[in-house]
């Protein structure tokens, strides 16, 4: 069934479930949002329908992304007239399955998610995200503390291995990717867990409760600028960039026109002002047009690694 919106002009809402820690606890939101943006979540249980609903995967904390997203969709109301709704999803690989469902309409999600939910489900890729040197591609970076003893890939052999979530790109794919090319698998190593953010990954280095950490890059060179106690091991070769992908039910001409808007998006110009921290999201520089043979050379990765069907189910928190 399509998908058909009503435009409107009304403000955003967000849509929070339930679980959305590791612990779950419903994070206390007054202590993280502004006034409004704490009406807009208090009001978003009274919104049912004529919602264009957005989805991402976690890369900071929840809240910290959704003060990313939040201007971001006011933004994409002002060029579309649609309305959208921000929506948490809890850990464990669930925002493939409610993407591909049509529960989440569009979603900022790295390669390896889009992968996974074009395999089972119509899912299309939208854009790619543009870093600071204007480019599509980004890298995973292995990080470890600075006083390790690890001097090299060779090192990682026996060693405790954090990852981010299953599936996450720069958290997971990308640096088992690292670890084949060195002959090195899961089995190989002495234990191996995931967090489910890159930040939970770099804390599980700092509290040393792993010896090192795949993660994704631009946050692990401001960590490891500003955290003293942190080093990076390796740095990967460059892959498609995250994106935002959609729902193939939604209606064409929606699709369209929020395309439309995504290329027009100016984060360092015109739309700059009332963005928060967007530089430090991974597309700084906004998007160009992504394509589904963008992702042929990680889909062969997934494959040869048996990831397209991984289990993820289990997240193993900080």
């Amino acid at each position: 069934m399509k998908l058909y919106v009503t435009k409107l002009a009304f403000p955003f809402v967000i849509g929070f479930l339930t679980a959305c820690d590791a612990n779950n606890i419903e994070p206390q939101l007054d202590h993280r949002l502004t006034e409004t943006e704490l009406k807009q979540v208090q009001s978003a249980k009274t919104v049912k329908e004529n919602v264009l609903v957005f989805g991402f995967d976690v890369r900071s904390s929840m809240l910290e992304d959704a003060k990313q997203y939040i201007p971001f969709l006011s933004y994409l109301e002002k060029k579309t007239g649609y309305k959208f709704k921000l929506k948490f999803t809890p850990k464990h690989g669930r925002i493939i399955s409610e993407l591909g469902e049509g529960k989440i309409h569009f979603a900022a999600i790295g390669a390896a998610s889009y992968i996974k939910a074009a395999r089972k489900h119509d899912v299309m890729p939208l854009v790619r995200g543009l870093n600071d040197k204007n480019r599509a591609e980004y890298r995973s970076y292995l990080v470890v503390k600075k006083d390790s003893k690890l001097k090299s890939l060779k090192d990682i052999s026996g060693k405790r291995f954090a990852f981010g979530s299953r599936t996450s790109t720069q958290g997971h794919l990308i640096p088992r990717i690292i670890m084949q090319e060195q002959g090195i698998g899961l089995a190989d190593l002495k234990k191996h867990f995931y967090t489910g953010s890159h930040q939970n990954c770099a804390e599980a280095v700092l509290i040393d409760k792993a010896d090192v950490c795949g993660m994704q890059d631009t946050m692990a060179d401001e960590l490891a600028t500003t955290n003293s106690q942190l080093r990076i091991l390796h740095r990967s070769s460059y892959y498609p960039s995250s994106g935002i992908a959609v729902n193939g039910n939604v209606d064409e001409s929606i699709r369209n026109k929020v395309k439309k808007a995504l290329l027009e998006f100016k984060p360092k110009g015109r739309d700059e002002e009332n963005l928060y921290n967007w530089d430090k999201t991974e597309m700084p520089n906004g998007f160009i047009e992504a394509r589904k043979k963008d992702y042929q050379e990680l889909r062969e990765w997934m494959e040869r690694l048996n990831m397209s069907l991984v289990n993820l189910t289990t997240e193993i928190a900080v």
